[in-house]
């Protein structure tokens, strides 16, 4: 076993504990410090979503990229053991490039040697807004502390490429819209029973609703969570304008017209209240494409790997999913689909993520159970 030393970051007035900064304050198995990006044009053609992430506390760091291009979502999956040098953020061909903190990134995924019409890509992401906190996130079961995250978000814009099966994409600003969130603190990972609390706390419904838009002057964050009868755990709605104060509009309640059959949205409008006078707003949202995270992109409840779990150093996979056939990936449904989409506010147009989970029993909604669906 080697000797315990300091790391480069130790070197460094970052420290809030009396703790090396290789080292958490917690002992939870379920610690974790990651991100997540998306890319996506404003025709709906394409929508690329990445992100990297570490769980010190299984030793674990682990990233992913997927590209939804018509009907084919491509794959891109990386795993290694955890090192010391947690300024690099690079697993196997993915790499996310901190430029400037808070505003400039560079996101890139190399070629595979052995196929070279697979994904690639090259993008600066680059922030036109300030980083807006999120609300305080807290989630428990029974009496247990199962999820707790401090995130913040943000929007932008982003130039470079993508390559894909012979062809490359030009990402040309005032075309694509960049949004991404940061989050860190304690969530599930895959390898834990639930035991007594899981089985006698089980969960009835769920209900979640994520949303950052960027308009050209102004950016906008809604994120809303329920439970089965509607009772409300997570809540905020934030306009962020440069050089002014953020505005908060109140209690958003949103109206989501779903495809027959399904809890797929294809629209909604999101009821929105103004301070002050308390004039009501309106944010539209029309889905332009979608990319169901439990595919390829490691989030539960995905059969073929999920983030946090070991499955061996240096390990990378690459493959696609045939979306024409939502049957064909039954589990899909039941985990959280990010919407790219095309929204309106005050007479403006923008872009944005309606992200969307809806499983379970939802009251307000008329959902009864796990089975039910829109008429």
């Amino acid at each position: 076993m080697p000797d315990d030393r300091p790391v480069a970051l130790d070197e460094y007035p970052v420290h809030q504990v009396p703790l090396s900064m290789k080292h958490l304050a917690t002992g939870d198995r379920n610690a974790y410090d990651r991100c997540i990006f998306h890319v996506f044009d404003h025709q709906g053609r394409a929508l690329l979503i990445l992100g990297l992430g570490v769980y010190p506390n299984v030793g674990v760091v682990d990233a992913y990229a997927t590209l939804r291009l018509g009907d084919r979502l491509h794959a891109v999956r990386a795993s290694d053991a955890l090192g010391d040098d947690r300024m690099r953020l690079a697993v196997g061909p993915l790499r996310i490039r901190v430029e400037r903190p808070l505003q400039t990134f560079v996101l890139s995924c190399a070629a595979d040697p052995a196929d070279p019409e697979g994904l690639s890509y090259e993008i600066t992401w680059t922030a036109d807004f300030p980083a807006l906190w999120e609300p305080h996130h807290l989630q428990r079961r029974g009496g247990r502390l199962t999820l707790e995250g401090k995130r913040f978000v943000q929007a932008g814009h982003c130039e470079g490429w993508i390559r894909i099966g012979g062809e490359e994409i030009r990402l040309e600003r005032g075309r694509w819209t960049g949004t991404r969130d940061r989050s860190w603190g304690v969530r599930p990972i895959p390898g834990e029973e639930g035991g007594r609390l899981a089985e006698e706390n089980p969960t009835e419904g769920f209900h979640w609703l994520w949303c950052p838009v960027r308009f050209e002057d102004r950016f906008l964050m809604v994120v809303v969570q329920e439970d089965a009868d509607g009772y409300r755990t997570l809540n905020d709605a934030t306009l962020v304008r440069n050089a002014e104060r953020d505005l908060p509009l109140g209690w958003p309640q949103a109206d989501i017209a779903y495809r027959p059959g399904s809890r797929h949205p294809t629209s909604a409008v999101v009821h929105l209240t103004r301070p002050g006078d308390r004039k009501p707003m309106e944010l539209g949202v029309e889905v332009l494409t979608s990319s169901p995270l439990a595919l390829g992109a490691g989030y539960p409840p995905a059969d073929d790997w999920q983030h946090g779990t070991w499955v061996g150093r240096d390990w990378t996979d690459r493959r696609a999913y045939d979306l024409s056939d939502p049957s064909a990936h039954p589990r899909a449904a039941y985990g959280v689909i990010d919407h790219a989409a095309r929204c309106t506010l005050d007479g403006q147009v923008g872009h944005g993520i309606f992200e969307h989970g809806s499983f379970g029993r939802h009251d307000p909604s008329g959902f009864t159970g796990f089975d039910s669906v829109a008429p």
